[in-house]
């Protein structure tokens, strides 16, 4: 079997050709024009930053790939599922209020939005993968209905799974609010009692019928079926994940999501990884903190465990800015990643991605 193909394009560009050109030609590439066809509707998987965010992807790269897809016909939509963690997205309410400040306006972007999880992130399908942690998994419903899905991923560093790339983007952004949790934790939420005014929406929304109150809300934890949907009805924001998985295992966890995620429809997928502003953490902080190293370009193929290797090996090919998060790795060819999440081991989730059979990690490089 030979190596998977990784299309690559530098960020240089002229009058002639931009770097929407340049995108143009990564989707060409990839087969895009033969994957989708009339009566397709198709997602394009993206992160749309948290309201103060500033390192998220561009919509007029959005756009671009709004206009390709199209070109075959088919219908396409942008689309994110809404956070487990008390943000600016864990709704969707607050979630496309957020998306259209940051840009991702129709008129800008050239599709609609559409929150892929519901309302408050129970909006799921049950997708059957058969794995160590997970025997099924819960998808959001608008990813799981979709005909094909073009995943625009902002390639970074990340706090709990060393980068975040496009394993990450499949597999813990098109969960549904449930499998971010169980993902994230193997326990019940925890309610903080100051924090808790005793309002009874948890225990009214509860599908389990796991609350009760008792002066404060109470999880009864045998009865309580890990869907965090407590968590998104809270006005409070006073319950809350207890963060207690460890980083090999929620790795090998989110590798599991992202064969749910693309199930059914591996054929009509593409993947694609913008090395931009590569920042020490995830774009679901308020924030964004300095470049670890320059900018290096986009990579594009139908091969998501190719692309994330082929990613992480070009940033850790430069050379690390000093005045950055990075404390260790500065020299060309160190890794980055350690360099700023010393104790997080990222080649977790290439290697069980490879071995549940999501793609290979061989890859040949091929510029554009």
């Amino acid at each position: 079997m030979g190596d998977s193909v990784v299309y690559f394009a530098g960020l240089r560009a002229d009058a002639k050709r931009n770097l929407l050109d340049k995108l143009d030609d990564l989707l060409l590439l990839t087969g895009v024009e033969g994957m989708f066809r009339r009566g397709h509707i198709v997602a394009v998987k993206l992160h749309f930053g948290e309201k103060g965010n500033t390192s998220f992807i561009q919509p007029v790269f959005a756009r671009r790939v709004v206009e390709r897809v199209k070109k075959t016909g088919a219908m396409v939509f942008l689309t994110d599922t809404n956070t487990l963690y008390a943000g600016t997205r864990t709704t969707s309410v607050g979630h496309l209020e957020t998306a259209i400040t940051n840009g991702f306006d129709y008129a800008v972007a050239g599709a609609p939005l559409i929150i892929a999880d519901g309302l408050r992130g129970d909006g799921k399908a049950g997708v059957k993968v058969g794995g160590k942690h997970f025997e099924e998994v819960s998808i959001a419903r608008e990813i799981y209905s979709s005909d094909g899905v073009v995943f625009l991923t902002h390639f970074k560093c990340h706090e709990l799974t060393g980068f975040g790339g496009v394993l990450k983007n499949m597999g813990m952004g098109c969960a549904a609010r449930e499998g971010k949790l169980l993902q994230h934790s193997n326990c019940p939420p925890a309610i903080d009692p100051g924090g808790c005014t005793a309002c009874g929406d948890c225990a009214a929304s509860c599908p389990a019928l796991a609350i009760e109150l008792a002066g404060k809300a109470v999880i009864k934890e045998e009865a309580c079926t890990g869907c965090g949907y407590c968590m998104a009805v809270c006005p409070e924001g006073a319950i809350n994940i207890r963060w207690n998985e460890s980083a090999e295992r929620v790795q090998e966890k989110m590798a599991e999501y992202a064969k749910g995620a693309v199930k059914g429809k591996e054929e009509r997928c593409v993947y694609i990884n913008f090395l931009v502003h590569i920042s020490p953490t995830c774009d679901c902080y308020g924030h964004t903190d300095a470049p670890v190293v320059p900018d290096i370009g986009i990579l594009a193929s139908i091969d998501p465990v190719a692309l994330d290797q082929a990613s992480a090996d070009l940033v850790n090919s430069k050379r690390g800015f000093e005045e950055s998060a990075l404390t260790k790795g500065f020299e060309e060819g160190g890794d980055k990643f350690r360099g700023v999440h010393p104790s997080i081991d990222w080649t977790v989730q290439l290697k069980y991605a490879e071995g549940i059979g999501l793609g290979r990690r061989r890859y040949t490089l091929k510029e554009v």
